[in-house]
């Protein structure tokens, strides 16, 4: 199978971590959480749900969303040299990582909302506000229904759901590829008896098959991953984002065009895609393609990242 063709459709498709009530704070992470120098770990209870989140730096808020199946953690690299500029905020979303996994809210404006919420305890009025993946779909949410609280968005080689999922093919055609785990996340109570103690190996095949670089992708990064989704009711919950997307693509409709300036971060095979679609969505849009990387643009190119962000939001 041509590896080229793969991932070129799985892009053009959208490819696309239980302590003190109230905010509380540590120095140090929790034995489920890796440390990293300069930043610490904060829970809080906003919108019904208890979130994680890593803050560190100086300056203007910076918000950074992580999608499926990595945690805040798939933003290590490049929250160093963002907190030079930035006051970086890192959460894990509901269901992800050490936040809450509730039984329900996974549509993408509700969990906009508790980031709102997060960021309003916080005491800040508008922030910046990034997003990869499952992530992108939630600041794209966040600045459609708060366009008063974002001061400027970033989505990383991922869009809002569309009806376009509607087409997504379940059986790809000689040489193809499809991201076939949009279906299999919907698929109840199943996943769970079949990923759980298992995930890594998951884990394994996704970097291989949509990585540019699988090696990027640590061992020791791969092992915190498959920490934060070996349960079932991390699995349960994970798989509820994608179960939402009828949700969301419902109220997608109902939203106008973005009025915040709006950055559009595409690897190189999703970048036709950002190119076409984000104008339509967004008023004030610009599109970078970042060589050499796949979906994974966090952990694959880092310094591109962080230094278009560092731009960007400056």
């Amino acid at each position: 199978m041509d590896m080229e063709l793969n991932r070129r459709s799985v892009f053009a498709l959208g490819a696309g971590a239980a302590l003190a009530m109230g905010t509380g704070t540590a120095g140090a992470g929790s034995p489920k959480e890796p440390d990293l120098p300069g930043f610490r770990h904060n829970h809080t209870q906003v919108n019904g749900v208890r979130l994680h989140y890593v803050t560190g730096g100086r300056g203007a808020p910076l918000v950074l969303l992580p999608g499926w199946p990595e945690t805040w953690w798939t933003f290590h690299k490049i929250m160093p040299a963002l907190a030079e500029k930035f006051r970086v905020i890192a959460v894990d979303l509901r269901g992800q990582g050490s936040s809450e996994k509730p039984r329900g809210g996974f549509d993408k404006k509700t969990m906009a909302t508790d980031v709102r919420e997060l960021v309003r305890r916080l005491g800040y009025d508008q922030v910046g506000v990034v997003g990869h993946d499952i992530g992108a779909m939630t600041a794209f949410s966040f600045a459609a229904n708060f366009p008063e609280a974002t001061a400027k968005a970033a989505f990383l080689d991922v869009l809002h759901p569309d009806e376009s999922f509607y087409q997504l093919p379940l059986l790809p055609p000689p040489g193809g590829f499809t991201p076939w785990w949009f279906a299999f996340n919907q698929v109840q109570q199943l996943p769970e008896q079949l990923l759980t103690g298992r995930f890594r190996h998951l884990l394994d095949w996704l970097f291989a098959n949509t990585a540019f670089t699988p090696s990027a992708i640590d061992e020791r990064t791969r092992q915190i991953y498959a920490r934060a989704y070996d349960s079932p009711d991390a699995i349960r919950a994970g798989n509820g984002w994608y179960q939402a997307f009828q949700q969301d693509i419902a109220d997608g409709k109902t939203y106008a065009k973005l009025t915040p300036p709006v950055l559009g971060l595409a690897s190189v095979l999703s970048y036709d895609q950002f190119v076409a679609a984000l104008p339509n969505v967004a008023e004030r849009p610009e599109v970078v393609r970042v060589d050499g990387s796949g979906h994974w643009l966090t952990e694959e190119q880092p310094d591109v990242v962080a230094r278009e962000i560092t731009r960007f939001f400056s």
